[in-house]
């Protein structure tokens, strides 16, 4: 029986995960997925969305059990305790979040510049980037209702425009491109697989809804599956366009912007600037949707005593440390890293995660009325895929590998620091009374 207040039915369910997972993902990643696959793009991502259906089901039964605006963070809790592991696994959510801003506005930046003369590129390229992020966070500081209204259509326009690109591309498609001669070996195809994992991370937002569901149990499971589902057909058909229309080393010259330019060849100069602006409306109105939602990340955190009390207040009903806080880490981060270590940092950081929440659907499998071998399975799949990056990494580019150890060191250090300072707190209040 339905709850007071419940009253998301099953359409906009599969359309707040639809919605998340084709933001600005897929524009920033493709190329670049390419350029590591080559011809075996549409076998990466097919790969990469059967660890994000089987993560799927955790996250769905989890979301039945615990309806909650936390989430994730809420099911790490309620599966291990707020002790200091879940705690550092929550900051890595928060700086996840931070890494995907970085990587919608880098793909806003590069599709924007892609419109000037080349030899200015790169500096407009910085502009856009950094413009995108405080006109975003200048909306949402300053409480723009419209922007929530907005959404909903940027998603539909965007969507309607990728089948579009789908739908005529596909009678161009040059199917020797996409042959099994033209694939790298199956290193390269599950590491490149894995690097654009973060272009489905977006089905968990589905839970931070889920208290207002009607018929949660049937509606829930049901848009889980649905959404992903649904992506990864258009992820793989897209992959397949692409490919199939352009030469793989043009793929990888622009591949900042390498679906516009996969538009070209036929849909002509009108479909470059098509994509091109479904991309930065895409990218735009992502980082609305994840800048909101890592700003209130930070303050369920906060909440669950895991840090400080300051990223509690609001400000106009509004988060506004924790916002202001991921504005100023979202800036640094796009404006300087590269497409590939942004990828490989998200990636690598919500396959962790993701581990964890199918070790926490594991661990409550009589609560959730899970099979508790499908989630045993999400974990090592998770794990594994985040090895097989790892060791490509290593191959390919070490310094990237820095660069998710910091990741850690530094959700660690944030998360200890924090426990260590609230306790001396506490004792001198003891000390003192």
């Amino acid at each position: 029986m339905d709850q007071p207040g419940r009253r998301i039915g099953y359409w906009s369910v599969v359309a707040i995960g639809i919605g998340g997972m084709v933001g600005g993902g897929i524009f920033a990643v493709l190329g670049l997925s390419v350029q590591m696959t080559r011809g075996a793009a549409p076998v990466a991502f097919m790969a990469a969305g059967v660890v994000a259906m089987v993560t799927a089901y955790a996250y769905a039964r989890l979301s039945v059990a615990f309806p909650s605006q936390g989430g994730t963070v809420t099911f790490l809790d309620k599966a291990f305790g707020s002790g200091l592991l879940t705690g550092t696994t929550n900051i890595l959510l928060w700086i996840s979040y931070i890494v995907m801003l970085s990587l919608y506005a880098f793909a806003f930046g590069s599709y924007g510049a892609a419109m000037f003369p080349e030899a200015t590129r790169l500096v407009w390229k910085h502009v856009l980037i950094s413009a995108g992020i405080i006109a975003v966070t200048g909306l949402n500081f300053l409480k723009v209702e419209i922007i929530g209204i907005a959404e909903e259509w940027i998603v539909a326009v965007k969507i309607t425009i990728l089948l579009f690109f789908v739908a005529v591309g596909a009678w161009t498609i040059n199917a020797s491109r996409l042959a099994v001669g033209n694939w790298p070996d199956g290193t390269a195809i599950l590491a490149g697989a894995m690097i654009i994992f973060l272009a489905y991370e977006g089905f968990e937002l589905i839970a931070n809804t889920a208290g207002d569901v009607r018929e949660p149990e049937r509606t829930l499971p049901r848009a889980y599956y649905s959404a992903v589902g649904f992506v990864i057909l258009l992820y793989v058909l897209v992959a397949a366009v692409t490919v199939g229309n352009l030469p793989v080393q043009r793929i990888v010259d622009a591949k900042d912007y390498a679906l516009a330019e996969a538009a070209r060849p036929f849909l002509g100069s009108f479909g470059y600037l098509l994509i091109t602006l479904a991309a930065l409306l895409s990218t735009l109105s992502a980082i609305n949707a994840t800048l909101y939602g890592a700003a209130r990340l930070s303050y369920t955190i906060a909440k669950d005593g895991e840090l400080p009390e300051m990223l509690e207040r609001k400000l106009w009903n509004r988060p506004v440390e924790g916002l202001l806080i991921t504005t100023g880490a979202t800036l640094l981060v796009a404006n300087c890293f590269d497409l590939s270590s942004i990828s490989t940092m998200g990636s690598a950081g919500f396959l962790l995660i993701f581990s964890a929440v199918n070790a926490a659907n594991a661990r409550l499998a009589r609560q959730t009325g899970s099979r508790r071998w499908i989630s045993v399975l999400g974990v090592f799949l998770c794990l594994g895929a985040l090895a097989s990056l790892i060791h490509y990494t290593i191959q390919q580019a070490p310094g990237h590998v820095w660069v998710l150890v910091a990741m850690l060191v530094l959700a660690f250090a944030v998360e200890s620091t924090y426990r260590l300072w609230r306790r001396s707190d506490l004792f001198l209040d003891r000390f003192r009374s």
